[in-house]
């Protein structure tokens, strides 16, 4: 099991959750093994992603509440991470039709020669 320390909002957390703080380091390392199994790799933006927002889930869970505000808003924590790779994926798209473009160009010359 990975050894990745704890956020320092934990206590906070689990102070808005109304649950101890031990529960909540139990309920983080849990989310880290989790994650572990799900991405693999330690030490990519994903693996912290996975491990925070299955600990938001286990902490909402628990709590039968989100911690951060009362309400159940991890579908908010789901849309900003959608938010935040929506440029990598408009980059993507645009360097496919850039390709898709210049070897239709490229074969009109070879034909045309």
């Amino acid at each position: 099991m990975n050894n990745m320390n704890a956020p320092k909002i934990l206590p906070w957390i689990a102070k808005r959750a109304g649950i101890g703080e031990a529960l909540a380091l139990k309920l983080w390392r849990r989310a880290v093994g989790e994650a572990t199994l799900v991405v693999g790799n330690h030490d990519s933006s994903d693996f912290f992603r996975t491990s925070v927002e299955r600990f938001i889930t286990l902490v909402e869970a628990e709590a039968g509440r989100c911690p951060l505000t009362g309400s159940n808003v991890t579908w908010m924590w789901r849309h900003q991470a959608r938010m935040a790779s929506m440029g990598l994926i408009a980059a993507e798209s645009t360097y496919r039709l850039w390709r898709k473009n210049w070897e239709e160009f490229v074969s009109r010359q070879k034909r045309a020669a």
